[in-house]
């Protein structure tokens, strides 16, 4: 994985949920807060679904074959998508089944344990920090000037944009928590423990929603960005070959497919127009390491072909 940074990110909040998953469930065991419940849930989907970001990043890594001849890098992606299932189904919806039992059915937090929620959400809340701050970290190289939400809309590495939503996620979930348990033990009133998990299961569906549709990008193929395929445009362009049509394809985070009809000389020998396309391949792979997969048909540039089409309308590549 680009990983390097990607991997350390999900291996730091995967340690960190693990812990706070303990921590909250003894919380509820013995208080029965239903905040608690809700957010000991979320923090096991979470861990499961760094496991789950771990196994593709693995799989992603296994060499092509017959039947999959340009290689499983998409894995990343899958296991990304399945990540944002996860969190919609087992942590955002089973905190609103639990918070709607609750408002049903209030209870007060008593007993002389009262104090064990809040010193377990403080705890979380410094443990979450620096799970978030490792992931920003690790982020902010890939980011370069982009704002944080078009870092996360344009990624083609899902890891990183995931944790960064998880744990943001789990920061303010935290926070609805704390409001939630806080109130009640203020009040007596059981009716803002549950309204604190509810407010925990609608925050994690729209983070599930917002990657799913992020995910689902990626998994129908997504282009090389902007700067990207100006360079690779400039890279063939720069001995006089034009550009009659361009498309390219990811075809995993760090592996890039690129396909292009080119212009070649009416009386050029076979030997020549292969000697323009080895020379342009060698200097796209320069201008951009992850276009691994290269494709370039030669053909004469006649007038229609002169202005060349956006590369998401272009005319087949084999017309």
């Amino acid at each position: 994985m680009a990983a390097g940074g990607g991997t350390k990110a999900i291996v730091a909040a995967l340690g960190a949920n693990l812990a706070i998953a303990v921590m909250k469930f003894l919380a509820f065991f013995l208080t029965a807060s239903s905040s608690m419940l809700a957010e000991g849930i979320h923090s096991v989907a979470d861990s499961g679904n760094q496991l789950l970001l771990l196994i593709g990043g693995k799989r992603a890594k296994r060499e092509a074959d017959a039947k999959h001849p340009f290689g499983y890098g998409r894995e990343r992606f899958i296991y990304a998508f399945i990540v944002s299932i996860v969190l919609f189904s087992v942590g955002g919806l089973f905190a609103l089944y639990e918070a709607w039992g609750k408002i049903q059915h209030p209870h007060a937090i008593e007993g002389n344990f009262w104090w064990v929620p809040l010193a377990v959400l403080v705890g979380a809340i410094v443990a979450e920090s620096f799970s978030f701050r490792t992931a920003i970290k690790e982020s902010n190289p890939l980011r370069g000037t982009q704002s944080w939400v078009k870092f996360i809309r344009n990624a083609k590495q899902p890891e990183l944009p995931v944790i960064l939503l998880e744990d943001f996620g789990a920061l303010i979930g935290l926070i609805f928590a704390l409001l939630g348990v806080g109130l009640t033990l203020i009040t007596g009133n059981g009716i803002w423990d549950a309204i604190g998990t509810g407010m925990i299961g609608l925050l994690l569906v729209f983070i599930a929603i917002v990657l799913a549709i992020e995910t689902k990008s990626l998994l129908l193929g997504e282009s090389a960005t902007k700067n990207d395929v100006a360079k690779i445009e400039a890279a063939i362009e720069s001995d006089g070959t034009k550009i009659i049509h361009l498309k390219t394809l990811h075809l995993g985070p760090e592996e890039l497919l690129v396909a292009a009809k080119i212009s070649v000389g009416a009386a050029d020998s076979g030997a020549e127009i292969a000697t323009v396309i080895d020379s342009a391949e060698v200097r796209i792979r320069e201008a951009v390491p992850l276009a691994r997969v290269i494709y370039l048909e030669p053909d004469l540039l006649r007038h229609a072909d002169s202005v060349q089409l956006p590369e998401d309308t272009s005319a087949p590549l084999n017309g």
